[in-house]
């Protein structure tokens, strides 16, 4: 194993997109959600059923430090950001060989971090829980900038589980969600961390929930004709015009006061976004507005219907699937248009929130309780396809699974799994 690389340095005084292809990125898991931040891998030939015991274990790795971020990938390596003894790294781990390869410590704060790293083919970006947003060689591991959220940009928290982001890369831009309210979102160079612009809070952004950041990060919209950055903050829905930063709408109603988690689904002119402790759900339509954006919400799902606690929602043509109720996995299909349920499972192998990804088809549920899900995306009923269960469970089993070349990675605190997922 490599020699860990310690650089403790104090902080400083951090469905499909359609605008895809005004950013050039990796193709593979290599953001929190995959490769459009929705949740949905483009992967094929994957088992549609599993055996009793599940699919085969290949290799677990020790070493990634206490955390509740999901793994990304790229150029051959999975990527990490955990509470190791040196501090909170960013470590970079072989895919053949599952040797560590470095590890550089981004904040000598000490707290379990819950973001995914991002990787644009050269570098990563990660955000500590204290709110460093750090950038770092991908082939050496070494800290090439860092910017505190809190001291450099003003920025907030909405509540006391720390900064939560995987930042997103879009061209030359790294874009962060500060929190604060004159820097709600920040846009900043991803080679150096210059700002290059900073977004103002509404004052009359509503009442619900609270003020600072909420626990996502952004994504990518074209809705009305304009290219905006949309993030789920502590007082609900920000939309800022990616060109210069200006806030082009916002919107309350998903707002609660303890913590707003689900990474919003965009696509054409529409939004759809959800929070738990009883909240509930919104569909928001988008449409041009001189040069800028209006937002109309066309239907509000109250949390007795729906409500995605933190384990996200993934779109597949005219439906929704997600885990439902607070704290609750329940498979839910919703026809987005209508917002009506089409099928809702009670009876399910696991319990508790549950993160949920898509790919060719399939959904895949990972349960807090460590329990392991594969069922149909169909709209025509709950069809279980396979179940296991996780060899290690240490505290709640919340990180995000990640698809790379057939595989199946997830993260259990301090452990990675990786699982063969591909076609007999």
């Amino acid at each position: 194993m490599h020699p860990t690389r310690l650089l403790i340095v104090s902080l400083f005084a951090t469905s499909s997109l359609a605008s895809a292809e005004t950013t050039t990125l990796p193709s593979g898991w290599h953001q929190f959600r995959g490769p459009n931040r929705d949740g949905i891998s483009a992967e094929t030939g994957l088992m549609k059923t599993w055996p009793v015991e599940g699919p085969k274990l290949l290799w677990e790795i020790k070493g990634a430090g206490g955390g509740m971020g999901s793994v990304t990938v790229g150029k051959g390596r999975v990527f990490v950001v955990g509470n190791r003894k040196e501090g909170v790294s960013l470590t970079a781990f072989d895919l053949a060989t599952q040797q560590e390869v470095w590890s550089t410590v981004i904040s000598d704060k000490r707290d379990q971090p819950n973001g995914a790293p991002t990787f644009d083919g050269e570098r990563l970006y990660a955000v500590s829980k204290d709110g460093v947003l750090a950038c770092c060689d991908v082939e050496s591991g070494e800290l090439l900038w860092r910017k505190s959220y809190t001291a450099d940009l003003g920025g907030l928290i909405m509540s006391g589980w720390g900064f939560s982001e995987s930042p997103l890369v879009d061209g030359d831009l790294i874009i962060g969600v500060p929190g604060g309210n004159e820097s709600i979102v920040a846009a900043m160079d991803k080679k150096t961390g210059a700002v290059k612009w900073k977004s103002s809070l509404p004052a009359d952004v509503g009442t619900r929930g609270k003020d600072g950041a909420g626990y996502t990060g952004v994504v990518i919209s074209n809705g009305g004709g304009v290219k905006q950055y949309i993030t789920l903050v502590g007082r609900g829905l920000v939309s800022v015009r990616a060109s210069d930063g200006k806030t082009l709408w916002t919107y309350n109603a998903v707002a609660n006061g303890t913590a707003n988690i689900p990474t919003p689904l965009v696509w054409d002119d529409y939004v759809f976004t959800s929070s738990g402790y009883g909240t509930g759900a919104a569909l928001l339509q988008l449409k041009k507005d001189g040069d800028g954006v209006s937002m109309e919400e066309k239907y509000f799902l109250k949390a007795a219907t729906f409500q995605n606690h933190h384990g996200g929602m993934v779109r597949i043509g005219d439906y929704i699937y997600a885990g439902s109720g607070h704290n609750n996995g329940i498979p839910v299909c919703l026809e987005w248009k209508t917002g009506k349920v089409v099928w809702e499972q009670s009876e399910r192998p696991g319990r508790e929130s549950a993160a949920v990804i898509s790919a060719e088809g399939q959904l895949y549920f990972r349960w807090q309780d460590g329990t392991m899900g594969l069922m149909e995306a169909s709209p025509s009923g709950y069809k279980l396809q396979g179940t296991f269960k996780l060899p290690a469970v240490k505290g709640p089993s919340w990180p995000h699974p990640s698809i790379h070349e057939k595989k199946l990675l997830i993260r259990a605190q301090d452990q990675i799994f990786c699982y063969d997922l591909a076609a007999q």
